[in-house]
């Protein structure tokens, strides 16, 4: 706990004293008692998180990442191919493919945001992706996806799943479409992913199409039409999965230890949010590559056996948003599961 360090001199003398140092200081600066309004933002936004790179062919390279933080605005987003940029975006874009790229080759992005005042945050962590191999005159696209299908998981998110494409040389992503637009890219042994941002009691249409590693495309898929669910709910359809709560005993102290299954987004999961008890405990953020298949967080709870509490957490989603929480789990300190 900090404490307020004692002090000796009287506070309304302190405050006398600094108001007389105020009127002062406005009549040599003609300050304005509302505070300078026009001060400059020097802070730049936090660094992206949750960055992924999937080659899109031989010559592509599909980048996307989570929504970065500032006290103001992130406005862009600047992405790098080692200590280039090749790709400036607006705020409200999380993707983007990169071109140019050469068959075989390995090659590190970063992303960097920015606010309005040209401040540029610290570079994301550095990931790494070899494009494929390229095929010579390969001319032939890949068959056309399996009929997409959908769920839709509440009012802002929908999970589609659909067939597998077929093609001589392999397939190297899979593209999916709302409308006529783009909207993300998944590798080509993924046949599902979560598309979240999208808002409530609104009618979407979806297709999927398939790419080679030269770049040929598929035909789209059959469209896939979802009505998202009308006005706020839980989300529970963005939570993670299969989550497990239990504590040990350790050195005299007791800890709560968290399993569970982070959910499929078709990007990283880097930060969760953990309640206890009804309130907001604390930020977990999983620096270097976050897990994909399983979760685990262990953090300190006490040292008085007998003591329950009640635990869930819920995930940021690659929009930036928060999905929705686990089912909450009880568990008493001292008492096996």
């Amino acid at each position: 706990m900090r404490r307020t360090p004692h002090l000796s001199t009287p506070f309304t003398r302190l405050s006398a004293l600094s108001a007389l140092l105020a009127v002062g200081a406005c009549s040599l600066t003609a300050c304005a008692w509302g505070g300078d309004k026009d001060a400059k933002d020097v802070r730049p936004p936090a660094a992206p998180r949750g960055v992924t790179v999937e080659a899109g062919s031989a010559t592509t390279a599909h980048v996307m990442w989570n929504r970065a933080t500032d006290d103001t605005e992130v406005t862009g987003y600047d992405v790098y191919r080692g200590s280039t940029r090749v790709e400036r975006v607006s705020g409200g874009k999380h993707m983007v493919d990169v071109g140019g790229l050469k068959p075989s080759t390995a090659y590190t992005f970063t992303v960097r945001a920015r606010d309005a005042e040209g401040n540029v945050g610290e570079p994301s962590k550095k990931l790494t992706v070899t494009t494929p191999a390229a095929t010579a005159a390969d001319r032939k696209p890949p068959s056309r996806p399996g009929s997409p299908r959908g769920t839709v998981e509440g009012s802002r998110a929908v999970t589609l799943s659909w067939g597998a494409s077929k093609d001589d040389q392999g397939v190297a992503s899979y593209e999916i479409h709302q409308g006529t637009s783009k909207i993300h890219s998944v590798g080509g042994s993924e046949l599902r992913t979560l598309v979240t941002g999208l808002r409530p009691g609104t009618t979407y249409r979806f297709t999927v199409k398939a790419l080679d590693a030269a770049d040929n495309a598929s035909p789209a898929s059959r469209t896939v039409r979802l009505t998202t669910a009308a006005g706020r709910d839980d989300g529970r359809g963005t939570a993670p999965t299969d989550f497990r709560a239990k504590t040990r005993h350790t050195d005299g102290a007791y800890y709560i230890e968290l399993a569970w299954t982070p959910p499929v987004t078709g990007g990283a999961v880097a930060e969760y949010q953990i309640h206890l008890d009804g309130k907001n405990a604390t930020s977990l953020v999983f620096g270097g590559t976050a897990p994909q298949k399983k979760a685990t967080h262990s953090f300190y709870i006490g040292k008085e056996p007998g003591d329950t509490h009640r635990v869930k957490l819920r995930a940021k989603l690659p929009d930036g948003t928060w999905g929705g929480f686990t089912p909450e789990q009880k568990v008493t300190t001292g008492r096996r599961p």
